[in-house]
C-alpha cells in the first residue's frame, strides 16, 4: 500500500479531502508491489514553470511534475507536483471533472516514479494502459478515449 501526504500551497484547490481520497484509490489501483510513501503536492502555475525550468529546462507550467526519491531514503518514493491551472483547463478542455483528472495526474506521476515513462511511443502505450486500468479499478473512464490528447500528460 501506499502511503500518500497531501499539501496545498494554493488556494485555488478547493474540495483537498475530496482530492486526497481519490488520489489515494488511484496510487493504490496502479501498485501492484511497492509500499512507501509519496509526498503530493497541489500548486500553482507559476510554481509549476519553476519547478518546470529548474528541473527539465522547459519555461513554461506544466500539469504534473515527479520527482523519484533516492533509494536509500526508502520507504519515501518521491514527491509529486500538481499544478492547478494547466490541471484545470486540460480537465475542462476534455470534458472531465477535475477531480477525476487530478487522479489521473497523480496515477501518471506515480508510475513514474516506480520507474516507467513515456519517451517512445512503445513506452507511452505502456504507461497509459496502465492509467487505464487503475483508472477503470476506481470508476474513472479511459482519459485518452475522451480527450483530444493522444499522448500522455
Amino acid at each position: 500500500m501506499i502511503k500518500i501526504e497531501l499539501l496545498t500551497d494554493d488556494e485555488s484547490w478547493t474540495n483537498t479531502v475530496l482530492i486526497e481520497k481519490f488520489c489515494q484509490q488511484g496510487l493504490n489501483a496502479a501498485n501492484k508491489k511497492h509500499t512507501g510513501e509519496v509526498a503530493i503536492l497541489l500548486t500553482s502555475d507559476k510554481k509549476m514553470k519553476e519547478l518546470n525550468l529548474k528541473f527539465r529546462n522547459r519555461d513554461k507550467p506544466t500539469d504534473v511534475l515527479a520527482f523519484p526519491a533516492d533509494s536509500t531514503i526508502a520507504p519515501f518514493l518521491g514527491d509529486i507536483a500538481i499544478g492547478y491551472g494547466v490541471a484545470s483547463k486540460d480537465a475542462s478542455n476534455g470534458n472531465k471533472p477535475l477531480l477525476e483528472h487530478v487522479a489521473h495526474l497523480a496515477i501518471h506521476g506515480f508510475l513514474h516514479l516506480i520507474g516507467y515513462d513515456h519517451q517512445t511511443d512503445e513506452d507511452a502505450e505502456i504507461m497509459q494502459n496502465l492509467e487505464r486500468i487503475a483508472l477503470e479499478s476506481i470508476g474513472i473512464p479511459d482519459p485518452y478515449k475522451q480527450s483530444k490528447l493522444s499522448k500522455s500528460p
